[in-house]
C-alpha cells in the first residue's frame, strides 16, 4: 500500500533571518554531543522519529552510522529537560556553505512544551556558526531543512516562526511503512 507524502524544503540565507523563540522555563539545556556514539544517534533517531516513521536509516549499519557521524561540519546537539534527553537537532555542513538541519523534533513525551522553537532556534545558530568550530569548513552561506507530511503537525509553523522561507514542495508516493517505534502505543 502506498501513501502520498509531500516534502517541503525551507531555508535562510542570513543568519538575520533567524527569529528565535525564549527558552522555555525550568531546566533545560541543550548539549552538543561531541564523541561521535552510532548507539546513542540511533537510540534518538527512534526515539524521536518512531512516530512518524522515519525509517531512512533504520537499515545502515553500525559503521555507516560512524562515518555519518564522524563527517567533518556534522554536530548533534541535543536537548535535556531536567536531566533527560527531550530531542536533537542533527547538522551536516555540505558544499558551498551550506548547512543541512538533516533531523531535528522531540521525543513524543516531551512535545507541546515549549522545547522545539528553542531547540530549532540553538540549533539553527549553531548552524550558522558551525565554521566557527570547523576549521577549514566554509563559512554558512544558507541552512536549509525539509518536512514532510507525515511529520508533526506543528513542525510547519515552527519553522516559519524561525524564519525559514519555502524553495521547493515535491509530492510523491512512497510505500507505508510501519512506524518503528519506541513502541506500540506507547502515548495512547
Amino acid at each position: 500500500m502506498s501513501i502520498t507524502v509531500t516534502t517541503w524544503s525551507l531555508e535562510q540565507t542570513s543568519p538575520a533571518d533567524l527569529r528565535p523563540t525564549a527558552a522555555p522555563d525550568g531546566d533545560v539545556r541543550i548539549v552538543r554531543a561531541e564523541v561521535p556514539s552510532p548507539e546513542f544517534s540511533r537510540f534518538l533517531y527512534t526515539a524521536v522519529g518512531g512516530d512518524v516513521r522515519w525509517n531512512d536509516r533504520l537499515g545502515i549499519t553500525y559503521a555507516q552510522w560512524e562515518e555519518l557521524l564522524a563527517r567533518p561540519g556534522t554536530e548533534t546537539w541535543v536537548a535535556y529537560e531536567k536531566g533527560t534527553p527531550a530531542g536533537y537537532a542533527e547538522l551536516q555542513a555540505q558544499d558551498g556553505g551550506s548547512v543541512e538541519i538533516v533531523y531535528f523534533g522531540l521525543i513524543p513525551s516531551f512535545r507541546g512544551r515549549r522545547i522545539g522553537g528553542h531547540l530549532l532556534s540553538y540549533a539553527v545558530a549553531r548552524a550558522w556558526d558551525l565554521a566557527e568550530r570547523w576549521p577549514g569548513l566554509t563559512p554558512t552561506k544558507r541552512v536549509w531543512l525539509h518536512t514532510c507530511s507525515k511529520d508533526g503537525p506543528h513542525a510547519m509553523d515552527n519553522y516559519l516562526r524561525r524564519g525559514f522561507t519555502l524553495f521547493d514542495t515535491v509530492v510523491a508516493e512512497e510505500s507505508e511503512a510501519a512506524a518503528p517505534g519506541p513502541w506500540p502505543s506507547a502515548h495512547g
